[in-house]
């Protein structure tokens, strides 16, 4: 089965050379010029596994439409697009819950290499589904982080960071080493968004004050996550 790609391009050329390119790799494309008109498709089967959003788009932006995407497909995985290359829109997406960016224009065969990276990410869930994590049970195949209080919903990348640092229980993690093992690389942006999902993660262990992920200045983050129960 052909992967399905759904992708939203307001430009018309950058769209149709987007869509050939993805095509020749044997990818199934559905280009939206109008992001509204995506709107619709979310109340039906939406058989895509993964999207395309550009970020500047008249009508509807980018990080507008992801919004109501992930309302109805929490999981669901996407890549900006950004013309402008500036930090604070890959921020902006990373936070909203984007598992990658890339600037236009794009070199095509790194945003085929990015593409089948989140799809590799998305397909391997850990042998181990359910896992305690303090007083929170995290249940990695359905992406819920579980309390008494309530529980969250986790991006992918989320969760994969969770389960690394999990498995680094009480040890000192090198930045370097989270950057390379995850995100397969290591430059100023994906530091950032490190950073971005780290902060997260504090939020949501916000009820077991066990849960430590300590920043240590010049090296990364020490973890104390407790004894398993």
């Amino acid at each position: 089965m052909n992967t399905k790609i759904l992708l939203v391009e307001d430009d018309a050329d950058f769209g149709m050379i987007l869509k050939q390119y993805l095509e020749l790799e044997d990818f199934e494309v559905t280009w939206f010029q109008n992001p509204e008109d995506v709107v619709p498709v979310l109340n039906s089967d939406f058989p895509y596994h993964i999207g395309i959003l550009d970020i500047m788009m008249p009508v509807m932006d980018g990080f507008s439409l992801a919004k109501l995407i992930l309302k109805q497909k929490t999981s669901f995985p996407l890549l900006f697009l950004t013309a402008k290359n500036q930090k604070i829109d890959r921020l902006t997406g990373l936070k909203i819950g984007a598992d990658d960016y890339l600037a236009k224009p794009c070199d095509p065969e790194e945003l085929i290499l990015r593409i089948r990276n989140i799809l590799k990410r998305t397909a391997a869930i850990t042998h181990e589904t359910q896992m305690k994590v303090g007083d929170y049970m995290l249940d990695a195949e359905k992406l819920l982080l579980i309390h008494p209080n309530g529980n969250t919903r986790l991006t992918i990348r989320e969760k994969d960071l969770l389960i690394y640092l999990l498995k680094h229980n009480k040890q000192l993690i090198k930045r370097d080493d989270i950057l390379n093992d995850l995100w397969e690389t290591n430059d100023y942006f994906t530091g950032r968004s490190l950073d971005v999902f780290i902060s997260k993660l504090r939020k949501y262990l916000i009820y077991d004050s066990a849960l430590k992920i300590a920043s240590v200045r010049g090296i990364g983050f020490e973890v104390d996550f407790g004894v398993p129960k």
